[in-house]
């Protein structure tokens, strides 16, 4: 297996796993993880865990800015992997 494929399985990995334990301290009333680490988590290619835990968590699917920007990174994303 190749480096990048690791790497992004990583990523994703973690990034789901930050939207869920995001959702768990909404529910609990406990500390959140801001929106700027868990965008920056979707910008470093965990965008597409991002996208599936919005959708399977139902966390920050209906919050904007936030949704908007994520779109326009995995958007990008999918702009430069197509160029290559």
């Amino acid at each position: 297996m190749s480096s990048l494929i690791l790497y992004l399985a990583g990523i994703n990995l973690v990034t789901f796993a930050m939207f869920a334990w995001d959702k768990y301290s909404a529910i609990k009333g406990q500390w959140r993880i801001p929106e700027k680490t868990l965008l920056a988590l979707a910008l470093a290619g965990g965008s597409p865990g991002a996208i599936i835990a919005q959708q399977r968590l139902r966390h920050k699917a209906r919050k904007q800015p936030f949704r908007f920007q994520l779109i326009l990174i995995a958007g990008l994303q999918a702009v430069l992997l197509a160029r290559q």
